[in-house]
């Protein structure tokens, strides 16, 4: 293993990635921002391993380190994750870290170390049980809320990506101490190219949450092509097949980020969804958004996007067929989505992100204006 020498007054930080959903965006995003800070990253990944194309993106930005893990959402028991902890802690002291940006609530629970410890919940099955059965997280699965709850408790500070999700979070594991929401952001340019008629969806269509049913049903009643962006097979047998709209499977982030400029409609029909990143990227591009009616995007998009019923397939077609046939409607979305993009900015997002690490670190974490 490469050892990569630290710059002179950098801060290091370990951050927690995986290969197999929106964390990898988020954290190369949140690295590439924090860098002019100079925050220097050390991504520690687990589950299963990615393709070339991303260790090559993780490695430019900071440094890839893969440990022989799995996911807490990928395995059956607790103890098949019981000593991911320490190996998050003993990388640390490898890297000589200052401290830990921890991607999974679980990689927090009864870690042993000395350094400042965040704990992020993008999502945790607990709260995805919560909104897509409606129901409390199985007898099966219960170790993970112990798991999370354990992490809570051991971090120093607790982040949600949004405010509904913070309170979805505290309505299913009671108080949480230290939680603070820091929303999340994207890299991606604002554009005004021309657009094209189609809709645009992304998401891994495998998990329920995304809600690919709907999608394909509502596809199936639109007058323009819907095309689904992203894998339809999980990574523990979980599959899903398109009959009506137009499936591309999983694309290169250059490949979706061009597809986002070119969709006049950018739509999201998921029920479960803590922040929403294809959402945000679709507003980036201007592209009209047509989302689910859900407190999330309620919180984020309200006056920027047409909302439809998650639960019919008729309520997102009768979306799509109105902006298609209202040009000046779909001008008028686009634009107030891009404006209320800019609210995301990576750089608002990192400045939150070093506050939050000087707040737990006792002193500015950032070198930058040192």
């Amino acid at each position: 293993m490469i050892r990569r020498e630290r710059h002179k007054g950098h801060r290091r930080v370990v951050m927690t990635v995986d290969a197999v959903g929106g964390v990898w965006r988020y954290a190369m995003d949140l690295a590439a921002a924090l860098r002019p800070k100079q925050v220097e990253m050390v991504f520690a990944g687990l589950g299963p391993s990615p393709g070339k194309e991303k260790v090559a993106e993780a490695n430019q930005i900071g440094k890839l380190v893969w440990l022989d893990a799995p996911l807490d959402w990928m395995v059956e028991n607790e103890k098949a994750v019981a000593h991911v902890p320490r190996l998050i802690a003993d990388l640390a002291r490898r890297e000589e870290a200052d401290l830990l940006h921890l991607n999974l609530p679980s990689h927090a629970a009864y870690m042993e170390t000395d350094l400042p410890v965040m704990a992020a919940c993008h999502s945790c099955v607990v709260t995805w049980f919560a909104a897509v059965r409606g129901s409390h997280v199985p007898q099966d699965w219960q170790w993970q809320y112990r798991l999370n709850q354990a992490g809570f408790a051991r971090a120093d500070a607790v982040i949600a990506p949004s405010r509904s999700h913070a309170a979805a979070m505290q309505a299913v594991y009671g108080p949480i101490a230290d939680l603070q929401v820091v929303h999340n952001a994207s890299a991606l340019q604002t554009s005004e190219e021309p657009k094209r008629n189609f809709v645009l969806a992304a998401g891994r269509w495998w998990d329920d949450g995304k809600n690919a049913a709907v999608l394909d049903a509502a596809a199936g009643m639109t007058r323009w092509p819907v095309v689904a962006a992203g894998a339809n097979n999980g990574p523990k047998g979980q599959s899903v097949q398109f009959r009506h709209a137009d499936h591309r499977g999983e694309l290169p982030h250059p490949q979706m980020a061009a597809a986002m400029r070119q969709a006049a409609i950018v739509a999201s029909p998921s029920i479960y969804e803590p922040f929403g990143l294809a959402a945000l990227e679709g507003a980036r591009a201007g592209a009209a958004l047509v989302l689910a009616d859900i407190p999330t995007y309620r919180e984020i998009w309200e006056d920027a996007a047409l909302f439809a019923d998650p639960r019919d397939p008729e309520a997102f077609a009768d979306a799509f067929n109105t902006l298609a046939d209202d040009p000046q409607r779909r001008a008028t979305l686009g634009l107030k989505a891009r404006v209320r993009s800019e609210r995301f900015s990576l750089d608002a997002q990192a400045k939150a992100m070093c506050g939050i690490y000087s707040g737990m670190f006792g002193r500015p974490f950032s070198t930058a204006a040192e």
